[in-house]
Order: structure tokens, then C-alpha cells, then sequence
């Protein structure tokens, strides 16, 4: 651990001078504080203080991108990297958390900051395991080996009782769905208790399952208090469930690490909420730090959002989101994690998904794009898969309509 420091990037505004400014943020997430101590000598603050590793100026503005701050004539807008030893906090992300993205959000000198980059120490490697399942074991537990995992989440979002839910489950299974998921609103009422809705929809699963030769994969939303969500995780193992689902910015890190440290079976990461975290460009997190703490802490499966979603989110930055899910961490090809695309998709959005990322190493998550096909649920989930293959094998989809009716019905509706 001697030596080893944690680095993080910024995209930083201040109304301060942009060095002195960086200073202040390097003192108050370390050793410093708003006045000079005695205690504070040169030889502690060498061993423990952040560092400044990279500054540099970009551009200015008149005006600041963020209230509070600094009154300014002028507002400089840098890329910053701070660096701290590891032995300031040692290998633990939440302790992380409070190091890399604490109260520096609040310091006058900043109407304007970003976490864009996050690089850790091997010793994060060693206190947490990260995925445990991850591509390889997600596809052997559903029997797809190659390919994308054409998926689902149940629809109407709530409101749905178990039986309903299973009965909807067995039009998907009819249709060769590969991947199932609770929305992240569903989760333990007294209209669809958890424990109900999954022995009935275990119920019709395990029955299919031996009809199909493989088991579909279902994400049960155990999203709970810690001992709710071991005690939702062993129901479904026991059942015969293969996925658990958790919504990650509600239950936390030290939910998710738990959790992990409890599991038998793949987590799927939902990241419900993060608007708050990403949406102001001047203020938050990029996915890929985001994204590689929560890996680390153990999500098998991470949503990126998808192509023309019907969210806020350009093209753009969900493919560099579902890139940075897919890369290795710490040189381990097993940290990878299976991005997870949703949000008004349809097999509309195949094509361009597979042309940007290069792989079909993901799920594809479509709810009206499946439940909305005039031919019915298993038509819906059969066209979804057509769009797939046409998109890997590079035939317009158009083209591949000639030759298979449920894609081309979809397209009138997509």
C-alpha cells in the first residue's frame, strides 16, 4: 500500500485564480482546512496531503455555470487532477466517495465541477471481488452463449398482481424472451408482495425451462433494507431464480457490497436516479467513475440507457457509458460487466447499437417495443430478435423484413 495513490479528474470553474483554487480543493479533501495550522507541517502534509497533479485552462466565461460561488469578473474553466496517497483512507470505496466527490462541490472557489476520470490503486482489486458473474456466467446462466440477451421488464410498471405478473411472464416465455426484469418501482406492496410474485413466476419459469432446455433469466427487484434483501436473494435462489436486481443509488455502496458478499447469483445494477448525478453538465459525475465503483462493489449488469431513448441523454454518451461497463478493470477481463441497454427501445435501435459498440455482449431490454406488436407479446419478443440478427449480420432491416413477418409488422408500429 506505500506509495499507492488514488487519482481523480475534474472538469473544474472557478472564479478564483484556477491554481490557487485547485489548492484550496487539494487541502480541504486531505490534511488542509481554512486556516494554516501548526499541526500541519510540511513533513505530514507531504505524506498525507492531495496533490495537484494537472491543471489545465480550457476556456473563460462571464458568467458562473453555478450559484454561490465567488463573486468573479471571470471564470476559468479547467481540467484538474488530484492525486491522494492510500494510506489516507486505504482500500474502501466508501471512504472514496467521501475523498474524491466530498465537500469540494461546496467551496466558494467552485461554480462549476465534474468527476470525469477515476484511475485506483491494485489494492481496491484486492478488498473488493466486483462482479461475480459477470458476461461469461450471465450468458451460461441463460443459456445464450452468443449474441444479445433480448429482454424485457414487465409492464404496467406497477399495479400488476402475481398472478397477472406470472401470466404476462408465460406470453414472454412463449416468444423465447432471454431476460425478464421487475421495473425498479415494483417491489414488496400489498397489491404484489415479493414473496408471492416470486413463487408464482418461479412457478412458470421452471416449468418452461424444461420445455426450452435453458432457464431464462429473471431480475427479481429485492431492493430493501439489508437483511430484506438476504432474505429476498435466498428466496429466489431457492426457487430456482438466477438474477436479483437492486437499485443502486437507493441502497448504496454498503448495500451493494453486502449484498454481494451474500449472493449466489448475478446482481443487476439499476441506476435509478441518476439524473441528480449526471444531468447538470457543470456539476456530478460521468458514468465512467461512477460506473467502475460500482462494478467493483459487485453489479453484474449496469444500465447505460440506449440509443434515441426517451430520456435526456445523447447518443453519444450512452455508448460511452456501455463501453466503459465492458472495460476490463485492473487488467481482469472478469471485471467486465454486462451493460445494460433500456428506455424506449425498440429493434429500431439494434443496428446502431451493434454498429457503435462492436459487440453484442449486452442485454436489450424493450417493454412497449414488444408489448405494443400487433401480433401479440410473442410476436414482439420474436421481431426484437429478427431486428438482432439482421443488425449483426449487417442486412438492412427493411431488407430482413421481406422474409419475416413479425419484424416486418413491427416496423409499422416501432
Amino acid at each position: 500500500m506505500s506509495g499507492e495513490r488514488i487519482h481523480a479528474s475534474y472538469w473544474l470553474e472557478t472564479g478564483d485564480d484556477p491554481r490557487r483554487a485547485a489548492e484550496v480543493i487539494a487541502g480541504e479533501q486531505s490534511s488542509g482546512t481554512f486556516l494554516a495550522l501548526a499541526a500541519e507541517t510540511p513533513a505530514l502534509k507531504a505524506r498525507s496531503g492531495a496533490r495537484v497533479e494537472q491543471l489545465e485552462i480550457i476556456d473563460t466565461s462571464d458568467q458562473p455555470s453555478l450559484p454561490g460561488g465567488m463573486p468573479s469578473k471571470r471564470y476559468t474553466r479547467c481540467r484538474l487532477e488530484l492525486s491522494w496517497p492510500l494510506e489516507n483512507l486505504g482500500p474502501s470505496l466508501p471512504n472514496l466517495i467521501a475523498t474524491i466527490a466530498g465537500n469540494l462541490f461546496e467551496l466558494r472557489q467552485v461554480s462549476g465541477l465534474r468527476i470525469t476520470d477515476l484511475r485506483l490503486p491494485p489494492a481496491f482489486a484486492a478488498a473488493y471481488a466486483g462482479p461475480a458473474f459477470g458476461i461469461a456466467g450471465t450468458r451460461a446462466l441463460a443459456g445464450v452463449p452468443a449474441g444479445p440477451l433480448i429482454g424485457t421488464i414487465i409492464k404496467p410498471s406497477v399495479g400488476l398482481n402475481p398472478a397477472e405478473t406470472a401470466a404476462q411472464v408465460r406470453q414472454l416465455l412463449a416468444g423465447g424472451i432471454d431476460f425478464i426484469k421487475d421495473d425498479e418501482l415494483q417491489a414488496d406492496g400489498p397489491h404484489c408482495p415479493f414473496e408471492e410474485r416470486v413463487r408464482a413466476v418461479m412457478a412458470v419459469v421452471n416449468a418452461a425451462a424444461d420445455k426450452l432446455g435453458r432457464k431464462p433469466m429473471v431480475a427479481f427487484n429485492l431492493t430493501g433494507d439489508l437483511d430484506q434483501m438476504r432474505r429476498r436473494h435466498d428466496l429466489v435462489q431457492q426457487l430456482g431464480g438466477t438474477c436479483v436486481m437492486v437499485s443502486l443509488n437507493a441502497v448504496g455502496l454498503v448495500g451493494l457490497t453486502e449484498l454481494r458478499r451474500h449472493a449466489q447469483l448475478p446482481i443487476h445494477g439499476h441506476r435509478a436516479g441518476w439524473g441528480w448525478l449526471s444531468r447538470c453538465p457543470a456539476l456530478g459525475w460521468d458514468y465512467a467513475p461512477w460506473q467502475q465503483i460500482q462494478r467493483l462493489a459487485g453489479a453484474d449488469h449496469l444500465h447505460v440507457n440506449g440509443l434515441a431513448n426517451k430520456f435526456s441523454e445523447p447518443d453519444d454518451s450512452v455508448i460511452a457509458a456501455a463501453r466503459a461497463v465492458l472495460q476490463p478493470l485492473f487488467e481482469r477481463a472478469a471485471m467486465a460487466a454486462m451493460p445494460v441497454f433500456s428506455s424506449g427501445q425498440t429493434g429500431l435501435q439494434a443496428p446502431g447499437t451493434y454498429a457503435a459498440l462492436g459487440t453484442a455482449d449486452l442485454i436489450h431490454a424493450a417493454g412497449g417495443g414488444i408489448f405494443g406488436h400487433p401480433g401479440g407479446i410473442a410476436a414482439g419478443v420474436t421481431a426484437f430478435r429478427q431486428a438482432w440478427a439482421a443488425a449483426m449480420a449487417g442486412t438492412p432491416l427493411q431488407d430482413h423484413a421481406r422474409e419475416h413477418a413479425e419484424l416486418r409488422e413491427a416496423l409499422g408500429f416501432w
